[in-house]
């Protein structure tokens, strides 16, 4: 019995140090399968909360409380690996790519995919493309990533860039609809980018089907950053630098400028003398150096129940324009939880934004103002009220404005609280069967105040720049659409091959907008900036948009093979009448993943998927109420000959208005060589937009106040191909990659319901852009320029059938009689260019060698024309102003120019014409970023430091253009879509130059 105890008092001491002996730490390495590191690779004790992730170097550490203790090694792509720890103290891991080359998961409408199960055209762009450039709007960082994509920045602070997808495909709005968490929102403005871990731009039916009512124009799908199993993570990044314009407009010193006003237009500015000894560069006195600086602070982490992540930033931008400023604050949270079969979270993001705008006055830009004003001014004058100089008509000949007292005497700013968000559960019922219920929100506020204090550039005289009133302007609003969505999503195996998706889905968004628009005057002191009764005007709107909408979806594939997609969407729509509220949006898709055949096991083809889409979306981009007739309560009636304010109906009622509906037809082929280093797409697709929501002119003897009617009327065919290609070298110290995406795109409108032309786009007296059938939407519309006239021989040549005309003279430009009547009118106008580009492209190339990195990131569109009102600025020579040193050539009895024309012309000379036309295709350097990242060990065996990454970094370096202005990169930052491509003194890109750092604990 003694020994029988001893026996058992033995091992159970043999056991307790057994027990106690594995309580150990295990360290190891973690690479890919060309022995890079891999830094962020899960590392999690099975069957526990316990884990970790690995460093930049590809390093862990991690506790373990038993050498029968399983870790567990995951990674976005590659195969999940389970090892056993035993008696090992250091476990090296080498992680395998997915048996599915390209198994990476993409978002896509109300769920996700496998690349490799995808049917559709989806492009995708990743968190390390969107922060490799700062940009304070994530839709900027898109420019150039993705083919089909069409991004237009602006210089100005704050204001987001135009986006098109696959150009254009109606007459309205062809604004592509945002969703950031499922939450659909009218942009990223309201997001910080270093929040963003994936965008998703959805092109072809297949994809944007499932929105229905809103998919017709693409859809942008952001995806933000979550936290991961593991330990917590702390990271920081910061940059600092300043941008500036370098280009300048060739404009007339004071000598020059006296010189041409002389000889030109015979007049003497009664100045004294003393003024001419003033020598202003007035585009100098408005573009600065600009500092820009940004701040991001994340925290995240999580374990086998709970993911979070936190993060905060701060972006400071001081535009290359005097007085414009762009300033964010923004935070986020994400979390989400899981009890057993219930799983809990939300996504929230607040931002408040504050801009300080470019401004422009009496109906010109800051740029134009700054190439018309005589250079003989100063700046300042402390003897004017506002302490400005400007002209005086009487004493200067013109009526050009001080461009610095425009831009600095108002105090405008811009500010908008914005909150974007979603809460949301999910609970597997059965196994593949889980029902999902979210709420999102996207609410902002914003509030736009000017205070302009009265002013008088020149005491001397008439001053033509004064305002003898304090003006004041606060207009106010809220937005906020709740979004409620509810699923059933079904996945299941038959057999081992047939795998099934199936997806059922009800949607109610409702919309509500409400603004008030608020201004007075103050004639009596300048300090006080708040509204009062004088001179005021009071308005306010409210408007509500409700949609619901219900989709069926199936996913199928046999074997990763044969794959098929179909959906159906049903949806209603407030904005039309209840003939015709309701729609249907149905679509299909099909592929063949031919590189997984068994024939082409043995080959070097990895990747070859052959897919084809066809499906319906809708449009219902309009007013609200244009079903009926609304009223307008500030209509004037004459009455005993006296202006009387009553009420009419603002226009006629269309209860018939139905949605607009857009037919895609996508066709791909996707390919990779050599286990995916060489990978490529192609595309081909074709979209019929019809039944297009259009405003026709109403005849003026109806009556009514608007003068058009909204009705369903014309056609569109947008057709269209992209490529992308792409190089990954991956093995040595040395390893680079190479990828070019190019995208055409090309329209017609092939009705507009009777109407013969649309025209928009007005400058000098005249339209410059116009639609009309057969040819492409928005072209330039004008007279054929065609040299000058050098002799009264060559008029009378023109004007056969007016030979009396004394109105166009030699020195005059000589213009196409295109209809060969021996005249020149508006009959001769023809198209004159197409502002949208034949092709748009983009080419990232990065390099590493050990510790350093490098990307060099071009981007461009070929193709394009330009209206540069600015020649008729520099050139025109309509009357006295500072003009371009190119009129010192101008067309002249004793010098006869070819190019330039005479000074004080025929009117025809500024004409709407090809004159102002140019080619606006452009190269640009947009990005080059140089990084060290130091080696961890440099901090010590024990720091917390897991990255620390330093770059210096360039933006729009180089510019390869034929185009004369400040900036090729002309798009529209106004609703008209007729002003695309029209420079009227733009904002240019700045050239930046910034330095910066990452930090990881």
């Amino acid at each position: 019995m003694i020994k029988f105890k001893l026996a058992i008092f033995t091992m159970f001491m043999v056991c307790t140090q057994v027990i106690y002996s594995q309580t150990k730490t295990v360290t190891g390495y973690v690479a890919d399968e060309t022995g890079a590191p891999l830094p962020g690779v899960s590392v999690l004790v099975s069957g526990t909360s316990t884990g970790t992730s690995t460093d930049f170097d590809g390093r862990y550490s991690i506790d373990v409380d038993d050498s029968t203790a399983q870790l567990v090694f995951s990674f976005i792509g590659m195969e999940d690996q389970t090892v056993t720890v035993g008696q090992r103290t250091e476990i090296t891991i080498t992680m395998i790519g997915s048996a599915e080359a390209l198994d990476e998961v993409v978002v896509v409408g109300y769920g996700s995919q496998s690349r490799a199960e995808v049917t559709g055209a989806i492009a995708s762009v990743d968190a390390e493309e969107i922060t490799a450039l700062p940009v304070t709007n994530a839709e900027q960082a898109l420019q150039g990533r993705a083919a089909g994509v069409s991004v237009i920045n602006s210089g100005s602070p704050g204001v987001s860039p135009v986006v098109r997808i696959r150009g254009l495909g109606t007459v309205g709005n062809n604004n592509p609809l945002y969703v950031i968490d499922g939450v659909i929102t009218g942009g990223l403005s309201g997001i910080n980018p270093d929040d963003i871990e994936s965008i998703n731009v959805l092109k072809d039916a297949s994809t944007t089907a499932v929105y229905g009512s809103r998919g017709s124009n693409g859809v942008i799908m952001v995806t933000t950053k979550k936290g991961r199993s593991g330990k917590a993570q702390l990271s920081f990044s910061a940059y600092a630098g300043a941008q500036t314009i370098n280009n300048r407009y060739s404009v007339l010193n004071t000598d020059e400028y006296l010189q041409y006003v002389s000889e030109a237009f015979n007049f003497v500015p009664l100045r004294d003398t003393s003024y001419y000894t003033q020598e202003t560069n007035w585009q100098d006195k408005i573009f600065t150096t600009g500092i820009m600086q940004n701040y991001d602070l994340g925290v995240s982490g999580g374990n086998e129940n709970s993911n979070y992540r936190f993060s905060g930033g701060y972006l400071s931008q001081e535009g290359a324009v005097i007085n414009t400023k762009f300033e964010r604050y923004s935070f986020r949270a994400n979390s989400d939880f899981t009890f057993g079969k219930l799983k809990i979270g939300e996504s929230m993001s607040v931002a408040f934004n504050k801009q300080n705008p470019e401004l422009s006055s009496g109906g010109r830009s800051l740029i134009e103002h700054a190439i018309k004003m005589a250079p003989y001014f100063p700046v300042y004058n402390e003897n004017n009220l506002g302490g400005y100089q400007g002209p005086s008509s009487p004493i200067d000949g013109q009526d050009a404005e001080n461009p610095v007292r425009v831009q600095s005497i108002t105090n405008a700013v811009n500010k908008n609280t914005s909150i974007i968000g979603n809460i949301f559960a999910q609970y597997e019922i059965i196994e593949g069967l889980v029902f999902k219920t979210q709420v999102g929100l996207d609410y902002f506020t914003f509030g736009n105040n000017s205070f302009t204090p009265a002013y008088n550039d020149d005491s001397e005289g008439t001053g033509t720049g004064q305002l003898t009133y304090a003006n004041i302007i606060k207009n106010t609003g809220t937005g906020q659409t709740v979004l409620w969505t509810n699923s059933l999503n079904y996945q299941k195996t038959f057999g081992e091959n047939h795998n099934f998706e199936f997806l059922l889905l009800s949607e109610r968004t409702e919309t509500t907008y409400e603004q008030i628009n608020a201004n007075s005057r103050n004639a009596i002191s300048n300090e006080v900036e708040q509204l009062s009764n004088e001179s005021s005007n009071l308005s306010s709107s409210l408007t509500q948009t409700n949609r619901i909408g219900y989709l069926g979806r199936m996913n199928y594939n046999y074997a990763g093979k044969y794959i098929a997609a179909a959906s159906i969407r049903r949806d209603a729509s407030s904005r039309f009448g209840e003939n015709n509220r309701w729609g249907w949006f149905p679509s299909f898709a099909l592929g063949w993943n031919i590189a997984r055949e068994d024939f082409m096991a043995d080959t070097d083809i990895s990747n070859l998927k052959l897919r084809g889409s066809w499906g319906v979306t809708g449009n219902d981009n309009i007013g609200d109420y244009q079903y009926s007739s609304t009223l307008i309560s500030d209509f004037l009636y004459p009455i005993n000959g006296n202006a009387a304010v009553g009420t009419t109906s603002n226009g006629l009622a269309n209860p018939d208005l139905k949605w607009e509906e857009t037919t895609m037809i996508n066709i791909g082929l996707d390919f990779g060589f050599w286990n995916d280093r060489f990978t490529g797409s192609l595309e081909f697709y074709n979209n019929s937009s019809d039944d297009l929501l259009m405003q026709r002119p109403t005849p003026t003897s109806l009556g009514f106040n608007s003068g058009f009617v909204t009705e369903n009327v014309g056609e569109v065919v947008t057709t269209g191909f992209e490529i992308n290609l792409g190089y990954n070298d991956y093995e040595g110290d040395f390893t680079w990659s190479a990828n070019l995406n190019l995208g055409t795109s090309s329209n017609e409108v092939k009705s507009l319901g009777g109407l013969e032309s649309i025209e928009g786009a007005y400058f000098e007296n005249g339209n410059i852009s116009r639609v009309s059938v057969g040819e492409p939407l928005y072209y330039f519309y004008g007279l054929v320029a065609d040299g000058i006239y050098q002799n009264q021989a060559e008029v009378d040549a023109v004007f056969t059938a007016n030979p009396s005309q004394v109105t166009v003279q030699p020195g005059d430009i000589r213009f196409k009689d295109t209809n060969g009547d021996g005249d020149i009118t508006s009959a001769d106008r023809e198209v004159i260019g197409n502002p949208y580009p034949d092709l748009t492209w983009g080419l990232n190339l990065s390099a590493n060698y050990k510790n350093f990195d490098a990307t060099l990131f071009f981007s461009g569109i070929q193709g394009n024309d330009l209206y540069n009102t600015n020649i008729y600025d520099l050139q025109g020579m309509p009357r006295i102003f500072n003009s371009g040193t190119a009129v010192l050539d101008r067309w002249t009895p004793t010098n006869p120019s070819n190019s330039v024309p005479r000074a004080g012309g025929a009117p025809q000379n500024n004409s709407i014409s090809s004159y102002f036309v140019e080619d606006g295709s452009f190269t640009r350097l947009k990005n080059l970023t140089i990084g060290y990242t130091l080696p961890s060990d440099i901090f010590g065996a024990n720091s917390t430091v897991s990255k620390f990454r330093i770059y210096l970094s360039g933006q729009n370096l180089i510019t390869i253009s034929d185009y004369s202005g400040l900036d090729p990169e002309i798009g529209n930052n106004t609703t008209s879509q007729f002003e695309y491509g029209v420079d009227r003194g733009n904002y240019p890109q700045p050239m930046s130059f910034l330095l910066g750092l990452q930090l990881s604990f």
